[in-house]
């Protein structure tokens, strides 16, 4: 592994303010970053979204009104919209479990235990109050997956929370669906004029955000 090309693809992200409309993302790169989205690790294993990938121009104008007027929906490549499950039910559980069976080739029944253990935690116990809050989260650890596997290909991305999600609920049709936005992604190319591209990135030195206890 290439320890100082990781290094420097991280130092060389950062949230696009401008991208160039002119630039696509190839599809062989595009089924990269998919994969990252469709690989993402979630608690449990459960995957509790659904990833809405918008090309539609007159959606894109919509959502861009519904996003404090941000250009990058309109000018980047794929503008990805995180989801998640506002709900969790069994019938989620069982499509995991049944899932889990088919491809190491279990027995559903010997996997029980490992049901049980989620409906008692997600469905019946304390957790599900809060369940839509541990969905969201779930969805942030896949838009840091898709951000970062970008970076690796030198592809820009720009993490969009400034919007109105029940906006984007109604004009993505997710109204009843068991579904609500959460959060978007914006990938694509830099424009050579995005002035941020330039400025230094800002972090605090390892000393402020590391404690090591041996």
């Amino acid at each position: 592994m290439n320890h100082d090309y990781v290094l420097k693809q991280l130092s060389w992200r950062y949230a696009v303010k401008k991208f160039d409309p002119t630039k696509k993302i190839s599809d062989k790169d595009w089924e990269i970053l998919e994969e990252s989205l469709r690989l993402s690790p979630s608690s449990y294993g459960l995957q509790p979204w659904k990833f809405i990938v918008v090309h539609n121009r007159d959606i894109l104008k919509q959502l861009t009104s519904l996003s404090w007027g941000q250009s990058q929906i309109e000018d980047c490549s794929h503008y990805v919209v995180l989801t998640t499950k506002v709900k969790l039910d069994e019938e989620l559980i069982d499509k995991h479990v049944n899932k889990t069976a088919e491809v190491r080739g279990l027995d559903p029944k010997l996997l029980a235990g490992f049901k049980k253990v989620m409906v008692g935690d997600l469905l019946n116990g304390p957790r599900s109050e809060t369940i839509y809050h541990w969905a969201q989260r779930q969805a942030y650890i896949a838009m840091g997956f898709i951000m970062e596997t970008a970076a690796m290909l030198h592809i820009d991305t720009c993490p969009m929370e400034g919007l109105d999600p029940k906006g984007y609920d109604k004009v993505l049709g997710l109204e009843n669906s068991g579904y609500a936005t959460v959060a978007g992604v914006a990938c694509g190319y830099r424009h050579p004029e995005d002035k941020y591209q330039n400025i230094k990135k800002v972090r605090f030195d390892k000393d402020d955000v590391f404690t090591y206890i041996k």
